[in-house]
């Protein structure tokens, strides 16, 4: 009997063994058809391929499929022979944060959060949490540089829908959760937008950290924030999560839209999203990148605010991207935030300046609501300071400047 259950084991172990390199080789696609092809055809041709459905995103008319890397060129050429197929788009798995973010110092307090609790249990823990000392609030250099507190006598935000596509939200975080109204894990699939990583929490404190006593106040602190994860743990995602997540916001009817992320190449899907979202009324803000060198995607693309970094001495960081599609300029180095486990972080990048200019977006829509994306981008442009020595595909209209906007 001991040979016998022993046996089974080494079974049952070469059977996983035997299985795990299938399931890991599996290739994803973004099969985009034809906009007059109706949804349930859609994924019925997409299944007579043999692949697995991922998902579908109907904004831009496409289905998301897996299928084992061995068989993706033959999937391939099924499909893109079919009348109805528009084109097969890659859709690998990359790191997005390498290119936009630069680490910093955390300063992270005893975690206090349970990832696996519900969105209002985890905003009654935070409430009850340990916090830092009270009467330690600061308003950190960039919320000041873009005039933010001179225009809070007139709006702060309130009511607006922002979106942060990122790694997720801190939901537990004494200096954000009362602002966090909701969001979805892409990856999972489920409520838990909790981010793991960190900068997705950097990104929306500097947007919506609140105005509270401690710790530091966004650029609109009372705004609604929704925590979109796209990005694991390691700041990685396909371009079909971060796809999805710009489809929730739009499902979801986002008035703003952050995006901290990018890619040195994008592709046509990434791109028809970009545009779906602008003709839906979302304006997109997005970091252009920190290579110095051309400006990555999302923000590229023409319905996209692009955004470089400045420092403190008003010049174009030396990491920041540059080209026609740049904007805007706000500030990105050394910007000290939020970070996860209710912690506190300083960080550079176009990541950091991105969020400053969605926190305008913000307040300007809140005092024009309705206000259509090329709207927010004329009037952010018309409230900007072009920045001395700074070349203008480095800034874009310039600094822009909260008073001027939200007067318009």
């Amino acid at each position: 009997m001991v040979r016998s259950v022993r046996a089974w084991g080494l079974l049952a172990l070469g059977l996983l063994l035997s299985a795990a390199p299938s399931q890991a080789a599996m290739t994803r696609r973004i099969v985009v058809f034809s906009a007059s092809v109706p949804a349930a055809r859609r994924v019925a041709l997409a299944r007579s391929t043999g692949a697995r459905i991922v998902r579908e995103l109907p904004l831009i008319h496409a289905v998301v499929i897996a299928t084992p890397s061995t068989q993706v060129r033959v999937a391939e050429s099924r499909l893109s022979a079919m009348s109805e197929v528009a084109r097969v788009d890659p859709d690998p798995k990359i790191n997005w944060l390498a290119a936009v973010e630069r680490p910093g110092t955390v300063f992270a307090p005893p975690a206090m959060r349970d990832i696996l609790a519900p969105i209002e249990a985890l905003k009654k823990r935070a409430a009850a949490a340990p916090k830092p000392d009270a009467g330690t609030q600061r308003i950190q250099w960039g919320v000041e540089r873009v005039d933010a507190p001179a225009a809070w006598a007139t709006t702060r935000g309130a009511g607006v829908k922002v979106a942060v596509i990122d790694t997720g939200l801190d939901m537990t975080h004494p200096d954000l959760a009362a602002n966090i109204k909701g969001g979805w894990n892409v990856i999972a699939k489920n409520a838990d937008f909790n981010d793991d990583h960190g900068h997705g929490t950097h990104c929306g404190g500097n947007i919506a950290a609140l105005d509270n006593d401690i710790g530091i106040v966004g650029v609109a602190p009372k705004a609604d924030l929704y925590g979109v994860k796209v990005l694991d743990a390691n700041g990685s995602g396909t371009f079909d999560d971060v796809i999805a997540g710009m489809q929730w916001a739009v499902d979801h009817h986002m008035q703003v839209a952050s995006m901290s992320l990018g890619a040195d190449q994008g592709n046509q899907a990434l791109a028809d999203m970009v545009k779906a979202m602008h003709d839906a009324g979302v304006t997109l803000v997005a970091a252009a990148g920190n290579s110095g060198g051309s400006v990555g995607y999302p923000a590229a693309y023409p319905g996209a605010i692009a955004v470089a970094a400045s420092d403190q001495s008003d010049r174009l960081a030396d990491f920041s991207s540059r080209g026609p599609e740049v904007a805007e300029i706000a500030p990105g180095v050394d910007i000290y935030s939020l970070s996860k486990n209710g912690g506190y972080e300083t960080m550079s990048g176009t990541s950091m300046a991105t969020p400053h200019v969605a926190g305008l977006a913000v307040l300007y829509v809140a005092t024009h609501p309705g206000a259509t994306p090329d709207q927010v981008r004329a009037a952010l442009a018309k409230a900007s300071t072009k920045l001395s020595g700074v070349p203008a595909e480095g800034q874009g209209a310039g600094l822009p400047d909260a008073a001027k906007l939200v007067a318009e």
